[in-house]
């Protein structure tokens, strides 16, 4: 198995012993985004519809830089700081992915990073790996 270090200055850089994402063969596995502003390194929005926007961002970054794309996504993790959000961030989710749609949990937990409202990580294919 060649694991693939995966990395990218247009979504916001590791801040611990993690990479932006892994490809392996032609699977691809991001880590969690939030809305880090890649060159500011500084949270975006104070609502999780704009949170949403960035991280999207962030993950259609990674994923380019692995050679995948949110059309590839298979499955996704949504951490909502409040499930009160659901509903905004589901409406700026179903913007940014075709159907059929990836599979997807979606769980609420204490805190985020940074104070962030929202993390989304992906498990994708690669074409034409």
């Amino acid at each position: 198995m060649n694991k693939e270090r995966i990395h990218t200055d247009n979504a916001p850089a590791a801040v611990g012993p993690y990479s932006q994402a892994i490809r392996v063969g032609n699977m691809v596995y991001t880590a969690g985004q939030v809305a880090l502003d890649p060159a500011s390194g500084e949270m975006v929005g104070q609502d999780v519809a704009t949170q949403t926007e960035q991280v999207m961002s962030n993950l259609r970054a990674v994923l380019a830089a692995a050679g995948s794309g949110l059309e590839y996504v298979i499955k996704t993790t949504v951490f909502l700081q409040s499930m009160g959000d659901f509903a905004a961030m589901n409406a700026v989710y179903a913007r940014h992915f075709p159907e059929p749609f990836p599979g997807r949990s979606t769980v609420e937990v204490a805190a985020l990073p940074k104070g962030g409202l929202v993390e989304i990580e992906c498990i994708a294919f690669v074409p034409g790996a």
